[in-house]
């Protein structure tokens, strides 16, 4: 594999303390062995991979997803738990600018109906995975971006704004200017969701491998044959479903076309009722707020309060130390009363960028019958189910029937300086950090 990151990023040790760990157990899957044969293979065992796998399954495909280390190891299994609107690194108004008004509603439809998606699988296949908060809550870290909200929240249907006076009476204690609640989305824990795919599309039929990770990928006169550690897989169709973890070389056309971004997250331990009432949290709400480098957070069911933020640009031991370091400071700085809090458990794991800030869902340019679904801007939860709808129907010849807006169908663009293409990463966070102020 050809990686932008160090080898550490993609080891281990990032995972290390991660919370959702703790809270189920993973099964043993097996280690693809011998020559083995699919209808499609599916690289990539996170809710993108897992989504289509059971979708497909469950149309009665034969279906192989492999995994590097294991079904919900990469981000599918150790992010913040927040399904909700987004996919796309654009205000609607930038979206309507770049694409026309027109595809800034369809993408929102598609926003919606990747909600409602999980909300019917949780439903459909009986995984409790700890749901709660009644939509998503924007929380104003200025005055100038409280005006912001107030401006987003002209038409919206549903939305209710909430003004710094009355944060503290809707549990919203702290630093803030005010707050904007959409009513889509809720928060989950995303490991159980995570399992409960696999469970499901496995029970459906579909074979799922841990500890194989897809090598060289060969174009033969019956679709494509994938090299294995311990054999080969051979398929008529190949889904990629890497996200942050993908590779430059799987397929080589992936190369320069999306960006790894690291994001660190911190659980605390149960808090009390005192400890709440001194800062004022105490909403069940999911919310995030306006910085342009956002931070992220929520009480969840068991009173531990979930925490998380963009991490660093660098790989290796002390950037992990650093990054998490940084996490805890600006939940000391935003929660001031939990200064004493301890938050055992911190971890990291990788988001995926692309160079128009859009998902991408389709075919695979130059690669019959190989499709690619990734680059969900730290969203995936809710748009990497739905691009594994979408890639299931794609896979089958068929015209996906949800919302399909085009510019998640353009092919992605290469990011300048190709392989180099982290250095662009300093001077925009930079940038984006001077227009917090």
């Amino acid at each position: 594999m050809k990686r932008i990151f160090g080898a550490f990023a993609y080891s281990g040790a990032p995972r290390d303390g991660c919370w959702w760990d703790e809270t189920a157990t993973r099964p043993d899957w097996p280690e693809a062995r011998g020559d083995l044969r699919t209808d499609v293979a599916v690289i990539g065992g996170g809710y993108t991979g897992l989504s289509a796998a059971l979708h497909l399954a469950g149309a009665g495909a034969s279906v192989a997803v492999l995994d590097a280390e294991y079904p919900g190891w990469g981000a599918s299994g150790r992010n913040g738990g927040f399904c909700c609107l987004g996919g796309a690194k654009l205000s609607s108004a930038q979206f309507a600018r770049a694409y026309g008004p027109e595809q800034a509603r369809d993408f929102y439809r598609a926003e919606v109906a990747a909600v409602k998606l999980v909300a019917g699988l949780l439903d459909r296949l009986g995984i409790d995975a700890d749901t709660h908060s009644r939509g998503e809550t924007q929380i104003a870290h200025s005055p100038r971006a409280m005006a912001r909200l107030r401006r987003a929240a002209e038409g919206e249907e549903g939305a209710v704004l909430t003004e710094r006076a009355d944060l503290a009476s809707e549990g919203f204690g702290g630093p803030f200017h005010g707050a904007l609640t959409l009513p889509v989305g809720f928060g989950l824990n995303p490991r159980k969701y995570v399992l409960g795919l696999a469970r499901a599309a496995a029970e459906a039929g579909a074979a799922l491998y841990q500890k194989s990770p897809a090598g060289r990928i060969e174009t033969t006169a019956g679709g494509y044959r994938i090299a294995l550690p311990q054999g080969t897989l051979q398929a008529e169709t190949v889904l990629i479903c890497t996200n942050g973890y993908s590779s430059e070389d799987l397929p080589g056309w992936l190369a320069g076309r999306y960006m790894p971004a690291q994001s660190t997250v911190l659980v605390t331990r149960p808090l009390s009722d005192a400890e709440l009432a001194a800062q004022g949290w105490t909403t069940d709400q999911m919310a995030y707020d306006t910085r342009n480098l956002l931070h992220y957070f929520r009480l969840m069911p068991d009173r531990r309060f979930l925490f998380g933020m963009r991490g660093g640009l660098l790989s290796g031991g002390r950037a992990e130390a650093a990054a998490r370091a940084r996490t805890r400071a600006d939940f000391e700085r935003m929660f001031p009363a939990w200064r004493g809090v301890e938050s055992a458990h911190m971890w990291s794991g990788m988001v995926c960028l692309a160079a128009n800030r859009v998902p991408f869902a389709g075919p695979v340019p130059g690669r019959p019958g190989m499709f690619a679904g990734l680059a969900y801007h730290g969203n995936g939860v809710a748009m990497g189910s739905y691009t594994g709808r979408l890639l299931a129907d794609l896979a089958r010849g068929q015209t996906p029937d949800l919302p399909y807006p085009d510019p998640m169908r353009r092919p992605m663009r290469r990011f300048p300086l190709g392989r180099a293409r982290r250095l662009l990463m300093p001077p925009l966070y930079a940038a984006l950090a001077l227009g917090d102020l």
